[in-house]
C-alpha cells in the first residue's frame, strides 16, 4: 500500500487521518478491527503499568492511552503507528513530578499533565519550525546509554512494589539502599512476590515460546483472578488497584504555580526530545515497511497534538511503541482505524465495567514494567562499541551513568552536552594530510599512509577533512604553515584540497586573508583545488575570493599540479601523470 505524501500546507497534509478516511477501502475494515482488538490485549496492561511507573494512579494510564490514539489517529501521517505511555517516558515523569507533588496524587496528576502540554506545545515547535533534525543529536551511543540509565532506574523503582516493600527513594542510591534494608529485614510480602513472579514468568514465556500470545494481558487476568478468588488483597495484604470511577477522562487545565512551571520546563524540553527522536526512527522504519512517505516535521507536530491533548485530558506525556506498533502491523492493521478500536474498547471497559479491575494486584502491573525495561536493555550494541570505538562508548557509559546516579532528565542533558563537545572537538582538531603521488594508484594520496608517495619540489598539496570555522581557523593556519616548513624542499606554492570543506565562516576567512599575506610575503603562492561552489560564493562574499585571484581556483588536484608545472618550469623528470 503505497501512498505519496500529500501537498504541504493542505488540510490533508495536517490531517492526514482525514484523507485516509476519504479513501477507505472496505477490504481494509475487517483486518483494522481485528488488529484493533489485538491492541487493546496490550493497552489496557501497559497503559496502566507505565502510570504507576510514573507515580500515578493506574486510571490515568488509561486516559492517557485514549487521547493520544484518537488525536494521532487524525493527525499522525503514519497509518499503523501506535502511540501513548512508555517505559523510558515514564521514568523521565516519575523524576520531573514526584519531587513536586510532595506525595499528593492528585497535584502529581496535575504536574503530569502539565508536563504533557509543556512537551506537546514544544514538538508542535520544533515540526512546524521544521526543527526535527535536532534529534540528531541522540546518537546511538547516546540513546543506549540513556535507555540504559532509565531501564536500571525504573527496574529498581519497580521491585519494591513487586515484592510489597514500602520504599520511597528519591534517587537511585536511596532506593537500593532501602530496598536493601528491606530484604535483610524481612520485610518482603511473599505473597505479592509470588503474584509479581508469576505475572513476569508468564510475560517472558510468551515472549520466548508463543510470542503471537498477549503475555502482558494474560498475566494481569491471571493475577487478577488469583487476587479475587483467594481475596488476597485482604489476607495478605497485597496492593490492588481499587475501585475505579466510571467514565471517560473529562477536559481539565492542569492549572500549577509559576515556579513549577519552571521547574517542568527541563524535563519537557527532555522528554521532547526523546520521544520524538524514538518516535521519528520508528516512524521511518514502519514507512519504510509499507511504501508510505512520512513527513518528519508533521510527525513531530502530531506527536505534540497527540501530547497536549493528553495533557488536557487527565493523561501525562506519551511517545510512539516499539513494542505494541508491531501488534498491530502483524495482526494486520491497514490504517488508524486500528488505533481508534483499541481507544474505544478501552472507553467502552472504562464506561461499562471499570469494577473488572478492582482486584489487579500493583504487583502484576510491577512485572510489566520490569519486563518492559528489560526488554530496553541494550547490552551486545554496548559491548560492539566497546569494540569498534571505545570514545563512544565512554560517551555511552557517562550517559547511563549520569541517568542512574544523577538523575534521569540531568543525565540526558549532560550526555547531549558531551555529544555537542565531542562534536566540536572533532571539528577542532580534524584530520588532515600532506598528499603525494603514488605508482599505480589513481589520484593524489596521503603521504603518512604512503611513505612511497612522490612530491613535486617546491609544491605543498594539503587536505583539510572538516570545515573551515571559529574553532579550528587557528588549527588549519598552524597546519598548513607546518606543512609548508616540513616540506623536503623550499616552496613556492601550497595547494588546500578543499573538497571536504563545507562551510567557511567569518573568523576563518579572516584566517585566511591573514595566511594568505603571510604567504605571499615568504614567497609563497596560497591556491584552492576542488573547492564546492557553496563554499566558493562565501569566499566572493567575504572579498577572498578576487584577493586570493581567480586564477588559483582549480576545479581539480590534477589541474593545479598541471598549472604549477607550467608556471614554474619545475623538472621532475619522475613524475608521471
Amino acid at each position: 500500500m503505497t501512498t505519496a505524501a500529500p501537498p504541504k500546507n493542505t488540510l490533508a497534509h495536517w490531517l492526514p487521518g482525514l484523507q485516509v478516511l476519504r479513501a477507505y477501502q472496505p477490504a481494509w475494515l475487517v483486518k483494522d478491527l481485528v488488529a484493533g482488538l489485538a491492541l487493546t490485549a496490550i493497552l489496557l496492561p501497559a497503559g496502566m503499568a507505565y502510570a504507576a511507573a510514573a507515580g500515578l494512579p493506574v486510571l490515568y494510564g488509561l486516559y492517557a492511552t485514549i487521547v493520544p490514539l484518537v488525536a494521532y489517529a487524525l493527525f499522525g501521517p503514519s497509518r499503523i503507528l501506535v502511540l501513548g505511555p512508555d517505559s523510558a517516558l515514564a521514568g523521565m515523569t516519575a523524576a520531573t513530578i514526584l519531587p513536586l507533588a510532595a506525595q499528593h496524587p492528585a497535584h502529581a496528576v496535575t504536574l503530569a499533565g502539565m508536563l504533557a502540554i509543556l512537551s506537546g506545545v514544544m514538538c508542535v515547535v520544533a515540526g512546524l519550525c521544521r526543527f526535527s533534525f535536532i534529534t540528531d543529536l541522540l546518537s546511538k551511543p547516546i540513546r543506549h546509554g540513556y535507555l540504559n540509565g532509565i531501564a536500571l532506574t525504573v527496574l529498581i523503582g519497580q521491585l519494591p512494589t513487586v515484592l510489597g516493600l514500602p520504599v520511597d527513594g528519591a534517587n537511585l542510591w536511596q532506593a537500593v539502599t532501602e530496598l536493601a534494608q528491606g530484604i535483610a529485614h524481612d520485610q518482603i510480602n511473599g505473597t505479592s512476590a509470588a503474584i509479581g513472579g508469576f505475572a513476569l514468568a508468564v510475560i517472558v514465556a510468551c515472549r520466548r515460546w508463543a510470542p503471537m500470545m498477549p503475555g502482558m494481558l494474560i498475566a494481569v487476568i491471571g493475577a487478577t483472578i488469583l487476587s479475587a478468588g483467594f481475596d488476597l488483597s485482604s489476607l495478605h495484604g497485597i496492593a490492588v488497584v481499587g475501585s475505579l470511577p466510571e467514565g471517560l477522562p473529562a477536559f481539565q487545565i492542569p492549572w500549577v504555580s509559576w515556579q513549577e512551571l519552571r521547574t517542568l520546563l527541563p524535563g519537557a524540553a527532555a522528554i521532547a526530545m526523546v520521544s520524538f527522536a524514538d518516535m521519528s526512527v520508528l516512524s521511518r522504519t514502519f514507512a519504510q515497511r509499507s511504501g508510505d512517505q512520512v513527513d518528519g516535521d508533521q510527525e513531530v507536530v502530531a506527536l505534540g497534538v497527540a501530547n497536549i491533548a493528553a495533557g488536557l485530558f487527565q493523561g501525562f506525556p506519551v511517545t510512539s511503541s516499539a513494542s505494541r506498533t508491531p501488534v498491530a502491523e502483524t495482526a494486520g492493521a491497514k490504517t488508524q482505524l486500528t488505533s481508534l478500536v483499541g481507544a474505544s474498547c478501552i472507553a467502552l471497559l472504562l464506561f461499562a465495567a471499570p469494577s473488572l479491575l478492582h482486584d489487579l494486584p500493583h504487583a502484576a502491573l510491577g512485572a510489566v514494567v520490569i519486563a518492559a525495561c528489560v526488554s530496553l536493555v541494550e547490552v551486545r550494541s554496548v559491548r560492539r562499541l566497546w569494540t569498534i570505538r571505545r570514545s563512544e562508548f565512554a560517551l555511552s557509559m557517562v550517559c547511563f551513568f549520569g541517568v542512574a546516579l544523577v538523575g534521569v532528565i540531568q543525565g540526558i542533558f549532560i550526555a547531549v552536552g558531551l555529544a555537542l563537545l565531542a562534536f566540536i572537538w572533532r571539528a577542532w582538531r580534524p584530520y588532515d594530510a600532506v598528499l603525494g603521488r603514488v605508482d599505480k594508484l589513481k589520484g593524489y594520496h596521503d603521504i603518512a599512509r604512503h611513505p612511497e608517495a612522490r612530491r613535486i619540489p617546491g609544491l605543498v598539496l594539503f587536505r583539510w577533512d572538516a570545515p573551515l570555522f571559529f574553532a579550528n581557523a587557528a588549527v588549519f593556519k598552524a597546519h598548513v604553515l607546518r606543512a609548508v616548513s616540513d616540506a623536503p624542499t623550499p616552496t613556492t606554492w601550497i595547494v588546500v584540497a578543499a573538497e571536504p570543506v563545507t562551510d567557511i565562516d567569518v573568523t576563518a576567512a579572516d584566517m585566511l586573508t591573514e595566511l594568505s599575506h603571510q604567504l605571499q610575503h615568504a614567497g609563497i603562492q596560497l591556491c584552492f583545488a576542488e573547492m564546492k561552489g557553496p563554499v566558493k560564493d562565501l569566499l566572493k562574499r567575504y572579498g577572498l575570493y578576487t584577493q586570493i585571484g581567480l586564477d588559483h581556483f582549480f576545479p581539480t588536484i590534477g589541474q593545479a599540479v598541471d598549472r604549477y608545472v607550467e608556471t614554474t618550469q619545475v623538472a621532475w623528470h619522475d613524475w608521471d601523470e
